[in-house]
């Protein structure tokens, strides 16, 4: 090993492969990875170039699997199995990718990789320090994820605000691999928030100034820079960014709030971003028919007129990024049938009245969940879904919960989930052998995409139009074997199983859709290609609603 540190992976050429790297500036949640995405988009689907993302994240957890959704919203699982921050999640809805382990890194994967490198001596007796090795470590992860892609771009978003002492280390690494690369292949992007206190009644700028400084500090100038706003940014203050910055004015875009993120790359793509990105690292501009889908699927969310009202019911309800998938499939699914998706949002844990909250709603989903609190709640709108008709899907716990009130209210059994109650004198929801001896709870459960076998004539056959499926997974606990048999004899369907025999879907039938899949189907529902599941559901709503109106 050279004295530094050789961060070029093997057969790994210079100039292959361009950096973009997106940062934030003095606040986080401003939309980094909206827009990271929204540029992907353009770049692949409307320029043809194979584009990798990756997000990194300060924090010292391995991977987001233990994060409270309270605290981080929702935990997003790959097919690999990967449980990762939810951007990954917006970066394969918008990109049309799926995605590996490889587009995702923290600074606690990063220190554990480090830790066991030195734990080998592959070091070499070196003294390890945070240059070259972890700066070194950073290159070397994003350049072989150049090479196993064999991407034209690698996106990086930088996660958190660049005055973060956990990103310090991070953003010096961009700096020496724009040094390394050469300045025709790396972008810096800088995303800024420009306030507009209600007091004052206008823009100001200077919040964004001082992250800008603190960008500049750290040896890294942007090439564009992105003002986010509420409202459209003035000339005026595009004009003192610019200055302050030392970036020329047609590289100082403003992006204000939008419908919805589906209209992003189109807003992108009108302001030019794209084709400034494209003369900074030298790539000629090409045209990719694909992008006209896009531009289709925006046209048919404008026409979209029909609400359907869906009531989601969970205890995470405070903080809607707990449930992003579920609402971005819903969103992009129901373009496709010509309608639009209005959320109620229902609080299980403190529900008394499942029919007050559901009897003016077109469908029901439970979503998944961990923990006893809201339970009854989510089972007792089950069951009223259940006995009035009305269009039912359960995911992953919503599963759960739809076998424990079936066993009870038509088979008669006191039954429950040992997740809720140990000692339940019927478990019919019960922890996999498999999960009985684990100690840790990070990375433990059954993860990632799993083959389920489909009961031909069945309602989800036809939704999904073939026999053998694969979807995410995200659960410890399984449908109990030794009442599969009991509740199908009481008319309940068990519709698909996994290759070892796991009880994967389940629907009733003669009611107009009552479906539940212990998967997480919306973990793969994109934009251009929606879930079958998610698309028979809403068709089931939308037919209910017009039943009711007729």
């Amino acid at each position: 090993m050279p004295e530094g540190f050789n961060s070029f992976p093997s057969g790994y050429k210079p100039g292959k492969s361009k950096y973009i790297v997106v940062t934030g500036s003095v606040i986080s949640g401003v939309g980094k990875g909206t827009f990271t995405s929204s540029l992907g988009t353009l770049l692949r689907l409307l320029h043809g170039y194979r584009v990798s993302p990756i997000k990194f994240d300060g924090y010292l957890n391995c991977d987001a699997g233990t994060l409270n959704p309270y605290r981080h919203g929702e935990v997003f699982v790959l097919e690999d199995g990967t449980e990762c921050d939810l951007d990954l999640g917006t970066y394969e809805r918008m990109l049309n990718l799926n995605l590996t382990r490889d587009n995702y890194l923290t600074a606690g994967k990063l220190f554990n990789l480090i830790i066991q490198k030195e734990r080998k001596g592959e070091y070499l007796g070196r003294d390890v320090q945070f240059i070259p090795h972890v700066t070194g470590e950073v290159k070397l992860f994003l350049r072989n994820l150049a090479l196993k892609t064999q991407a034209d771009i690698v996106l990086v978003e930088v996660g958190g605000t660049v005055g973060d002492l956990e990103n310090s280390y991070f953003l010096e690494a961009m700096r020496e691999l724009a040094y390394e690369e050469g300045k025709e292949n790396f972008c810096l992007i800088s995303i800024v928030y420009i306030l507009e206190p209600k007091s004052l009644g206008e823009q100001k700028s200077k919040a964004a100034q001082l992250g800008l400084k603190t960008l500049l500090s750290l040896g890294l100038k942007p090439d564009i820079i992105v003002c986010r706003a509420e409202r459209p940014i003035s000339q005026s203050i595009r004009e003192k960014i610019s200055v302050y910055s030392d970036v020329p004015l047609n590289r100082v875009f403003s992006l204000h709030d939008l419908t919805n993120i589906h209209r992003v790359p189109l807003f992108l793509r009108d302001s030019g971003v794209d084709q400034e990105v494209l003369r900074i690292l030298s790539l000629p501009e090409r045209k990719n028919q694909e992008f006209r889908k896009w531009e289709e699927l925006v046209s048919r969310i404008d026409q979209a007129r029909k609400k359907l009202k869906i009531a989601l019911t969970g205890k995470y309800t405070a903080v809607k990024d707990s449930y992003i998938s579920i609402l971005k499939a819903l969103e992009h699914t129901a373009p496709y049938l010509g309608v639009k998706p209005e959320i109620v949002w229902i609080e299980s844990t403190e529900l008394k009245d499942a029919g007050k909250h559901l009897e003016q709603v077109d469908g029901l989903i439970v979503p998944g969940g961990f923990g006893a609190r809201g339970i009854e709640g989510k089972i007792a709108c089950i069951r009223y879904a259940r006995e009035n008709r009305l269009p039912f899907l359960g995911l992953c716990l919503g599963f759960q919960l739809a076998v424990i009130e079936y066993a009870r209210s038509v088979l008669g059994l006191d039954a429950n989930s040992t997740e809720f109650q140990p000692e339940t004198p019927h478990p019919v929801i019960d922890l996999m052998p498999e999960q009985k001896d684990q100690k840790n709870l990070g990375g433990t459960m059954r993860l990632g995409l799993q083959e389920t076998i489909l009961k031909p004539g069945t309602l989800v056959h036809r939704l999904y139009g073939r026999e053998r499926i694969q979807e995410r997974h995200r659960h410890r606990y399984e449908v109990n074997p030794k009442y599969v048999e009991k509740l199908e004899s009481a008319g309940l369907v068990f519709s698909g199983r996994s290759p070892s025999g796991l009880m994967e879907f389940l629907e009733l039938p003669g009611h107009p859709f009552f479906v539940a899949t212990q998967s997480h189907p919306e973990f793969s529902s994109k934009p251009l290609s929606p879930s079958p599941l998610f698309k028979g559901f809403l068709q089931a709503c939308l037919e209910y609603s017009e039943s009711r109106t007729s």
